[in-house]
C-alpha cells in the first residue's frame, strides 16, 4: 500500500482509504468510508442516507469556493 494512491493520513491521525483503493477492491463494505466510490450500497439505514447527504453537502461547499 501507497500513501497518496491507497490511502491518506487525516488531519487528525486517520488512515484513511482513497476512493482508487476502494474502486479497485470492487464492493461497498458497509462501513461508511469516507471515499466510498459505491455510494454507500451495503451502509444500512438511516445511516446510508445521512452519509450521502453529508457528502452531497461538501461537494456543494467546495463549489462554492
Amino acid at each position: 500500500m501507497q500513501e497518496g494512491r491507497d490511502y491518506i493520513i487525516t488531519p487528525e491521525g486517520l488512515l484513511t482509504f482513497t476512493a482508487l483503493y476502494l474502486k479497485e477492491r470492487g464492493y461497498c463494505c458497509g462501513n461508511g468510508c469516507l471515499n466510498c466510490p459505491w455510494n454507500y450500497e451495503r451502509v444500512p439505514e438511516p445511516r446510508r442516507t445521512q452519509l450521502l447527504k453529508k457528502r452531497a453537502e461538501n461537494e456543494c461547499a467546495r463549489k462554492t469556493i
